[in-house]
């Protein structure tokens, strides 16, 4: 039997323990959003949903970034300074039709070479991925503010237009790289990535390559990452060295309340991405009702607790009884 077929047959055991019941986060997010578009009618339009979209999109390519490295069992606080590093990139190198395509060569490439690096940091020296992402955190953070001390820099009004314009652009890259991600777990990497979190022992064992997988994980992951600075530089305008900072507690709250678990191997790509949508759109609630900015930072923080907590105080009044 070849080492692909073992995979795949690893894969599809996981598989089968560890989707958890998504039922009550669509129902959740679908009352949220009902309750969005009755405070914002305009959201039923093209130029509402494309605004909403683009704000967003952001989010939703942060949340798959970190849903890649918790299922290999890892966390990454450095997906803040990694989209404040795409966004200089991107004001910085951005200039006119040629200079947008470069910038993007340039962001994909400088994420994906801090995600390859941080991966291989973690898989050869067994180090705790937290650790290892809390130090490049800092290092990310300070290139960024050498690149740019301060917020400034220019993004072609075109490429603002396109990306955050009244068309839903954003959202259909979004659905293309939601494509890529069914794709890619169709591959050999991909089929191996529940296993080598749940189980990397045991993998390894199976023939799963788990080093590669993690280091291909971490790189997938900063290219994401560094992405979704792209798009937040086009829609501002410019960039910001600081403005990333966010996004770290947000792309965990969204992926823990779409259902991923801390330990690896546990949760699905389209629950944490509705778990980002909810959070988004929580956010936007918040802000129609009145709420101060602060209590947003409150609310993230219930969520994550309810988000852990729920299901471990529910599953013992699940279980059945012998």
């Amino acid at each position: 039997m070849s080492d692909t077929s073992q995979i795949s047959r690893l894969y599809w055991r996981v598989q089968t323990g560890r989707n958890r019941s998504l039922t009550g986060l669509f129902i959740v997010v679908a009352a949220f959003l009902i309750l969005y578009a009755w405070l914002f009618p305009g959201l039923l339009s093209v130029t509402g949903f494309s605004k909403f979209s683009q704000n967003w999109v952001p989010m939703a390519l942060v949340t798959m970034a970190q849903v890649l490295l918790m299922l290999t069992g890892g966390i990454s606080l450095s997906i803040g300074p990694m989209v404040s590093l795409g966004a200089v990139i991107a004001a910085t190198m951005s200039g006119g039709f040629g200079g947008a395509f470069t910038g993007l060569l340039a962001v994909l490439a400088a994420g994906g070479a801090v995600g390859a690096i941080t991966g291989g940091i973690v898989a050869y020296a067994r180090l705790p991925a937290i650790i290892v992402t809390l130090a490049l955190s800092f290092i990310i953070g300070g290139v960024a503010l050498l690149i740019m001390p301060r917020p400034g820099g220019f993004v072609p009004d075109w490429l603002s237009e396109t990306l955050a314009g009244n068309w839903p652009v954003a959202f259909l890259l979004l659905a293309l790289l939601v494509v890529g991600w069914k794709l890619y777990l169709a591959t050999p990497l991909g089929l191996s990535l529940y296993a080598a979190g749940e189980n990397p022992t045991g993998a390894f064992r199976s023939g799963v390559p788990v080093e590669r997988v993690q280091i291909a994980a971490f790189t997938l992951s900063g290219a994401l990452t560094a992405l979704a600075g792209f798009f937040v530089a086009a829609q501002i305008g410019s960039g910001d060295p600081l403005i990333g900072t966010p996004f770290t507690l947000n792309s965990i709250a969204a992926a823990v309340l779409g259902g991923v678990g801390f330990l690896g191997g546990t949760g699905t790509m389209r629950g944490a991405l509705c778990g980002s949508l909810l959070l988004s759109v929580i956010i936007n609630v918040m802000f129609f009702l009145g709420f101060p900015p602060v209590a947003q930072y409150v609310a993230q923080g219930l969520i994550i607790v309810g988000a852990v907590a729920i299901p471990q105080l529910v599953a013992p009044l699940t279980r059945k009884r012998p």
